[in-house]
């Protein structure tokens, strides 16, 4: 299940997101998204095999299997039970190119932020006439404005309030536009002056100065005339900025300042551009206003209330010029996207509107897809939620009785992300997934959710008795029987499931909420739903034999992913954690320290290097090499080495071995000779055998397989080679088979 595999289909049959329904079926499409999870499994089983992977393949567990999916809807059902799940209408990142939105976890994927360059944008927000009159600030024109700093300048028709910080002092300037060259006065933040007004200005102390200007002179003046705290601002109004739409619940409740405690005075203006529709942060300020700051909400052609900007990422039609636009050029198909973006162009109609201060690029990090690689965009989704915050402190307690190695990963970068956990936003519109389980009513008054297939079957035949359905589905399927033959009679996908309406407890039609559930959570399920829990093995889950693993390993980028979904669900559902030691591994580098990428030319090919090298050469390299948690530079010639070094070391004292061996006849029939009757080399290197056994016994109780391989490199290079093998050699080569011959020999 997941993006990837949805990704990939679409791809490989030239289609987008919105061609599903219409140019392809859901069924088709789902049927060709199973195909291709099972293309490559051969590859990856001789992978598997080749490089000495210790799993199970006689017994994989398989997502999109229904005995999976069923325990996934259990979990579900738990949750919801707990009263840890609710829906919501919130801002949540979304990505336009994969057509769905993101949790925070999948937003904290290794790569997803990226430093860009992007066009910014300090406009200038013009008081309205009553509003100038209460300013308590000394004002002389009528060309007063508040100045907003935005990195996302396609947010601005967008916006509904500007943000002051109450005790945050404010200042009004005079001063000339740089682009007009019209005289202004302008209101920002006193910290926030030299940085706002920059080389371009300079100050001036009195008005003569500032009238003196002329538009051929180098520098612009300005003249700081009074001040007063952000307090003194709330509830002033200024005019829309770009007034291509209005809200259409309370637009008069709109374009006034309100307080925020996030303003701060570090960058920008002090006074925060806010979009009610498109930031998290916004949202949250415009709602706690009194009275509430209406969202840039407008009335599509059905009535219904949507954003300026469409779930592919373009304006709509209330957007005049730019209507259809890409607010990302980054979103147009590769060689479509026009010179300029909707930023510049909106930058430039700025400018020449007087209502731009101050424009210029600048480099900061955006937030991309972890799948799409493009740009997110912060975006109104009407989603389901799992209540992590209300656990986050149990979380964290039961993060304690993990061993983790390195420890560190464990107490910060994993202890940190559970204490600060966000709700998880399960919800994602896609097609290849396991469908959320909630049925509910049109006026969303009733709602009902499904843990099980036969809930789900008797569901069905109560609608049938309503009329609501003509025929229930799964008839077939038979109650109590646990069989694989059984449940492939059924499929819980999408393209099935959305054909069953159920009646709620008044007698209402309840359709399935559309969407699917993040495929995260069906990783983070795998320790109960790979058994079919609770409907098989429930002995084996209820006393914990085959619910918490004993280890596991992954990428340390997984304490945003698996490790803590896995962690999320056992900790909410069963309150126990999912495993008991975890190594999370580093990253595998090039020999610069650079990351691999094909783009780059620095990736190794891994099947080719294990034709070249062998997996026991590579694989002790890499345990050898670095501990699993640092990070490793891979070099090819390091291989080489370890193959030279260590296996060629091991290979030639066999050969010696077996060399004389072979020619004395030595099968070890003969009784052991006492260790005190052997010779002193003989018990020294049997007592450093038995060191090493206890040392390497220990690191590896421990999880350092770095210093047990470690430890076995030098005494097969050190000890035996170079000390007992060669200060041995006579022994061997002596023509008589003797009690010292033989010790020798049994020896090695």
């Amino acid at each position: 299940h997941g993006l990837p595999v949805e990704l990939g289909v679409e791809k490989e049959l030239g289609i987008t997101k919105e061609d599903i329904g219409s140019k392809i079926s859901i069924d088709d499409y789902n049927k060709a998204c199973k195909e291709s999870v099972m293309r490559y499994t051969d590859i990856w089983n001789d992978l598997t095999r080749h490089i000495g992977y210790w799993v199970d393949m006689d017994h994989p567990y398989v997502t999109y299997k229904p005995k999976y999916m069923e325990s996934v809807w259990w979990l579900l059902k738990e949750l919801y039970d707990k009263g840890l799940m609710y829906k919501g209408y919130t801002i949540q990142p979304y990505s336009p190119k994969a057509g769905t939105g993101l949790s925070s976890h999948e937003l904290n994927q290794p790569g997803c932020y990226k430093d860009v360059t992007d066009t910014t944008l300090t406009a200038q927000f013009k008081l309205t006439e009553d509003s100038r009159k209460k300013l308590p600030l000394k004002h002389q024109s009528e060309d007063v404005y508040f100045l907003a700093w935005t990195t996302t300048p396609w947010t601005l028709p967008s916006n509904t309030a500007l943000t002051v910080g109450k005790k945050i002092t404010y200042v009004l300037v005079r001063t000339y536009n740089q682009y007009t060259f019209k005289p202004i006065e302008v209101i920002l933040a006193k910290p926030l002056v030299e940085k706002q007004f920059g080389k371009r200005f300079k100050r001036v102390t009195t008005p003569q100065e500032l009238q003196s200007y002329t538009s051929d002179d180098k520098q612009i003046p300005y003249l700081i005339v009074d001040e007063c705290k952000g307090v003194d601002l709330l509830e002033l109004r200024y005019e829309p900025l770009l007034p291509y739409a209005e809200p259409y619940q309370h637009p008069e409740n709109a374009y006034r300042v309100i307080a925020g405690d996030f303003v701060t005075t570090e960058d920008g203006t002090g006074i925060v551009h806010t979009a009610p529709t498109f930031g998290q942060d916004d949202a949250m300020v415009a709602k706690k206003a009194n009275p509430e700051v209406p969202p840039m909400l407008v009335l599509d052609k059905n009535g219904n209330p949507v954003p300026l900007v469409d779930l592919q990422g373009r304006f709509t039609e209330h957007m005049g010029p730019y209507a259809g636009r890409y607010v990302k050029n980054e979103y147009y198909i590769e060689g479509e996207a026009p010179d300029k973006s909707v930023d510049v162009e909106l930058a430039i109609q700025l400018k020449t509107e007087n209502k731009a201060f101050h424009v210029e690029k600048h480099q900061h990090n955006y937030p991309h897809c972890w799948r799409t690689d493009k740009p997110v965009l912060y975006y109104p989704l009407d989603s389901w939620f799992v209540k992590v915050s209300e656990k986050r402190d149990r979380l964290y307690e039961l993060n304690n009785q993990i061993n983790w190695k390195p420890k560190s990963t464990g107490e910060g970068r994993f202890g940190n992300w559970l204490q600060n956990a966000n709700d998880w936003n399960l919800s994602r519109s896609r097609f290849w997934g396991i469908p959320l389980p909630i049925w509910r009513t049109e006026e969303g008054d009733e709602e009902l959710i499904i843990g099980s297939v036969e809930e789900l079957i008797t569901e069905m035949k109560k609608s049938v008795s309503k009329g609501l359905m003509k025929q229930a589905l799964f008839e077939d399927f038979i109650l109590g029987d646990m069989s694989d033959s059984n449940y492939d009679k059924i499929d819980l996908h999408k393209n099935i499931v959305d054909k069953i309406i159920l009646v709620s407890p008044s007698g209402k039609p309840m359709k399935r909420e559309a969407d699917l559930i993040d495929v995260w959570f069906d990783s983070g399920s795998m320790p109960v739903a790979q058994w079919h829990y609770p409907f098989e093995n429930k002995e084996l889950i209820d006393k914990k034999l085959e619910r918490q693993a004993d280890f596991i390993a992954e990428g340390v980028d997984q304490t945003r992913g698996w490790f803590y979904t896995l962690h999320a669900i056992s900790g909410m559902v069963f309150d126990s954690v999912a495993y008991k030691n975890v190594i999370s591994n580093g990253l595998v580098l090039d020999k610069f320290g650079k990351k691999m990428s094909k783009r780059l030319g620095n990736a190794i090919d891994p099947f080719k290097t294990l034709d070249t090298y062998g997996p026991d050469a590579i694989r002790w390299y890499m345990i050898g090499n670095a501990n699993p948690w640092d990070n490793l530079k891979f070099d090819l010639e390091g291989i080489d080495e370890v193959r030279r070094k260590f296996f060629g070391t091991l290979y030639n004292t066999y050969s010696f071995f077996a060399l004389y061996a072979n020619l004395d006849g030595f099968t070890y029939n003969e009784p052991d000779i006492p260790l005190k009757e052997r010779a002193e080399i003989d018990r020294w290197i049997l007592s450093e055998l038995h060191s090493l056994i206890k040392n390497v016994t220990t690191s590896f109780e421990d999880y350092e397989p770095t210093k047990a391989t470690r430890a076995i490199q030098f005494f097969v290079t050190e000890h035996l080679s170079n000390w007992f093998v060669r200060l041995s050699r006579r022994r061997f080569w002596k023509g008589d088979y003797a009690q010292d011959k033989i010790a020798a020999y049994q020896t090695l």
